[in-house]
C-alpha cells in the first residue's frame, strides 16, 4: 500500500509538471503580448510594463521563475488587475466553484443511480424507456444550451427562479440543473446497463433462492457491483464539471473562478491562466487517487499496490 502511495504521488507530479509546462509554452506560443491594447501603444510604455512582470526575460528563464513560484504557491499580481493577486483570486473564487462543483456532483450521482437502478428493475417497460430518453436528450444537450434554456423558460417566462447570482439556495438550483443533466444521464445509462449484467449472475440466483427481500439483494449485493464502473468514471467526471463550471459562472453571473479565468483568456493575463490551471489540474489529480483509494473499498478484491497473485 505504501509504494502504490509512493508511486501515485510521484506520478502526480510528473503530470503536474508536465501539464503546467505545456500550457506555459502554448500559452508563450500565441502572437501577441498582454498590451497589445491602444493605451499601451507607445513602444517605451509596453517595454515598462513586459520588464515589470519580466516578460522580457528569455523564454527559459521565465519558465524556470514561473516552476519556483509554483513550489512556493505565489502565482504574483495580475497583469489586468494588478491590485489584486492571483492567490487572492483563487481564495475569493474557487470556494464558489467548488460549491457549484460538488453540489452538481451529488445531484448527478444521486439522481443518476436512482433512474438507471430503477429503469434496469423495470427493464423494458415504460418507465425504462423514458428514463433512456431522458438520458439520452441528457447526454445530447450541452450544459450552455441547456443552461440557456432553463433560463428563458425557468426564469424569464415563468419567473419562478432567479437566472443569476450565488447568494441564495435559489440561486443554486438553475446552474446545478444545467451542470447535473449531462452527467446525470451518463451515470443513469451506466447504473442500468451495470445492474442488468448483475442482476444475471449467479450469487443473484443464490440470494433469491435463499429467499433474500428485494431490496436487500438489490441494495446489498447487486448495487455494490453495479457501482464499480461508475466509480471508474468519477474522476474524468468530476473534471469535467469543474472545468464545465466556467462557462455556466459566465452565463449565469456567479462570482466564482469562471469569470476570472474566461477574461484572463481574452486578455492574456498569463499569471491568471497559469494559476488557475495549476491550481484545478492539483485538484483532479487529487480526485482522480481518491476514486482509486474508492475502487479498493468497494471491491475487496482489489489490493492495491500487490501484484497479482500474490
Amino acid at each position: 500500500m505504501n509504494t502504490y502511495l509512493v508511486k501515485r504521488l510521484l506520478s502526480a507530479v510528473v503530470t503536474l509538471w508536465f501539464i503546467v509546462t505545456l500550457t506555459f509554452f502554448l500559452m508563450h506560443a500565441i502572437p501577441g503580448s498582454p498590451f497589445n491594447e491602444e493605451r499601451t501603444t507607445n513602444e517605451t510604455v509596453q517595454k515598462n510594463l513586459e520588464a515589470h512582470f519580466n516578460l522580457d526575460e528569455p523564454l527559459i528563464v521565465q519558465y524556470g521563475t514561473y516552476l519556483k513560484s509554483i513550489v512556493t504557491w505565489d502565482f504574483g499580481p495580475s497583469i489586468k488587475k494588478s491590485s489584486q493577486t492571483v492567490n487572492d483570486m483563487l481564495g475569493r473564487g474557487f470556494p464558489v466553484s467548488f460549491e457549484l462543483g460538488m453540489v452538481t456532483l451529488i445531484v448527478a450521482v444521486i439522481s443518476g443511480i436512482i433512474l438507471g437502478v430503477v429503469a434496469a428493475l423495470r427493464h423494458n417497460g415504460i418507465i425504462d424507456y423514458l428514463a433512456m430518453t431522458f438520458a439520452v436528450i441528457g447526454i445530447s444537450v450541452p450544459n450552455f444550451v441547456m443552461a440557456t434554456l432553463l433560463i428563458q423558460q425557468v426564469a424569464v417566462n415563468w419567473g419562478i427562479l432567479p437566472a443569476a447570482t450565488w447568494t441564495s439556495v435559489s440561486h443554486m438550483i438553475l446552474p446545478t440543473l444545467a451542470l447535473a443533466t449531462g452527467p446525470m444521464a451518463i451515470i443513469a445509462r451506466l447504473t442500468r446497463s451495470s445492474m442488468l449484467e448483475v442482476l444475471t449472475q449467479d450469487y443473484i440466483r443464490t440470494a433469491k433462492a435463499k429467499g433474500l427481500s428485494p431490496v436487500k439483494i438489490v441494495f446489498k449485493h447487486a448495487l455494490r457491483n453495479a457501482m464499480l464502473p461508475v466509480v471508474t468514471i468519477l474522476g474524468s467526471m468530476a473534471a469535467s464539471i469543474l472545468t464545465g463550471t466556467f462557462v455556466i459562472e459566465k452565463i449565469f453571473a456567479i462570482p466564482g473562478m469562471g469569470k476570472y479565468f474566461v477574461d484572463s483568456i481574452s486578455t492574456r493575463d498569463y499569471p491568471v491562466i497559469m494559476g488557475t490551471t495549476v491550481f484545478y489540474s492539483a485538484v483532479l489529480i487529487v480526485m482522480l487517487f481518491l476514486v482509486d483509494l474508492a475502487y479498493g473499498i468497494l471491491d475487496p478484491r482489489i489490493k492495491l499496490g500487490k501484484k497479482e497473485g500474490r
